[in-house]
């Protein structure tokens, strides 16, 4: 067996639209086709890639469920992602990799699910970086 590659992540939300908003609004997913599920929920998409399945309508779990620390996607535009995530009063922690000089983002979406989201070396440093805890 081989891995090809990432095909998506579940989050269960329990506000559709908050959710929705946040990942659509704040980190520029689109949403895309979703075949007829029993369950609401949303599929967000990166260009033509289903990356983010959104499933509501039961309640979320009391523990969390498996190891999983957060999910991390490739991002550009630093500059305008921390611009957009001041403007929604959205609490981040920007830190640069000692060796790669990445730029990685962490945040949480609205039910408290970890986001990760890595920058070129390239981008140059941000402007207005005033809300940087977590």
């Amino acid at each position: 067996m081989a891995i090809d590659g990432m095909n998506h992540f579940t989050v269960l939300t329990s506000n559709l639209e908050q959710c929705k908003a946040f990942y659509i609004d704040v980190l520029g997913f689109t949403e895309g086709y979703r075949p007829p599920l029993a369950s609401s929920g949303a599929w967000l998409y990166a260009g033509n890639q289903p990356i983010l399945h959104i499933m509501a309508g039961r309640p979320l779990p009391a523990q969390a469920q498996g190891i999983i620390d957060h999910m991390a996607f490739t991002a550009s535009d630093l500059q305008s992602v921390i611009n957009t995530l001041n403007q929604h009063n959205i609490k981040y922690e920007l830190r640069r990799q000692k060796d790669s000089q990445t730029w990685q983002l962490f945040c949480y979406d609205p039910d408290g699910a970890k986001i990760e989201l890595d920058f070129s070396a390239n981008e140059p440093e941000p402007k207005g970086i005033s809300n940087t805890t977590l």
